[in-house]
């Protein structure tokens, strides 16, 4: 599978890596993909996201389950 985001679409690019000399070869640059989890119709999927996504907050990342509050003054 191809690295594309699954929120935004964001997936490789192409270009030129060009020497001192103006020696031309491809070169490819890859988005910074992670599969999460998230939310989508109450269910939870896993999905691949990019960070630029998740750190914007386009993915809605499952509740985590509340844990027993610990009682300090006991």
């Amino acid at each position: 599978m191809g690295k594309v985001c699954s929120i935004c679409g964001k997936g490789r690019q192409v270009g030129y890596s060009i020497s001192h000399a103006h020696n031309k070869s491809k070169k490819v640059w890859k988005p910074n993909v992670q599969r999460v989890r998230s939310m989508s119709n109450g269910t939870t999927k896993r999905v691949y996201a990019c960070t630029r996504c998740i750190r914007s907050g386009f993915v809605a990342k499952p509740g985590r389950k509340a844990s027993k509050p610990v009682n300090a003054a006991v």
